[in-house]
């Protein structure tokens, strides 16, 4: 089990009175184990700091204002690599079911694809595993950075050390398609009106995956839609 993940997991979580107390602990959880290089981990200090400054209501509106009201800093990893279909379900009850496997048990009212309960999964993997399967949205997380260094926040800390400790580059492809995606103002209340204009999303099996969630989750080892969803041979028209 490795800590770091569920101490950076508790950082990218919607701020609370508890997480307010203990951000110093989770700071020396981080610190204590090292996984990232110091040029990474020295980066933190600002958003620690400002966890112990700022009054709980400005946390809370600083979060929502990023996170929430900013769809280019979405953290649902697979709302960034839909591609052309947002027809993901049967992709996420993949997911729960990895997750299931390995003995997290997934709230019903949170989406497995967000990213701080994706890394409270990684810390209850082995070092090896996890960095492995953090490797696999690392161009969502590199991007994520990016944007957030943009606004000059410090949750860009957060991203700094696992990019730094995936202990590789992302894909410049990948990357790159991500570069072009607009990057929402969220002071622009119409834009982001028309951004969200979309047919809704909605979650369960049997219904098509996208290609680059399923190849994503090919390469952490799990089911892909297509595969769900294969007709049986011979039943194919």
């Amino acid at each position: 089990m490795t800590n770091t993940y569920k101490a950076l997991s508790a950082l990218l979580s919607y701020p609370s009175a508890e997480l307010i107390l203990a951000v110093d602990d989770i700071q020396k959880i981080i610190l204590d184990e090292a996984l990232a290089p110091d040029w990474a981990l020295q980066h933190l200090q600002p958003l620690i700091d400002s966890f112990n400054t700022l009054d709980i209501y400005e946390l809370q509106e600083r979060y929502v204002f990023l996170f929430d009201r900013t769809r280019s800093l979405s953290l649902h990893l697979f709302e960034h690599v839909h591609g052309e279909s947002r027809d993901r379900g049967q992709a996420m009850v993949d997911l729960t079911t990895l997750y299931g496997k390995g003995g997290l048990d997934v709230d019903a009212r949170e989406l497995p694809d967000f990213l701080p309960l994706f890394l409270e999964y990684l810390s209850t993997r082995s070092a090896s595993e996890a960095r492995a399967l953090l490797r696999e949205p690392l161009s969502v997380i590199a991007a994520l950075k990016e944007r957030l260094v943009k606004r000059k926040t410090p949750y860009a800390a957060v991203f700094r050390i696992l990019e730094a400790m995936a202990g590789r580059e992302p894909v410049k492809s990948e990357l790159d398609d991500l570069r072009k995606l607009p990057d929402d103002d969220p002071n622009d209340l119409e834009a982001l009106d028309a951004a969200w204009a979309e047919e809704p999303v909605t979650f369960g099996p049997g219904e098509d995956g996208c290609p680059k969630i399923d190849q994503m989750l090919e390469r952490m080892g799990v089911n892909s839609a297509k595969t769900h969803n294969a007709a049986p041979a011979g039943e194919q028209s």
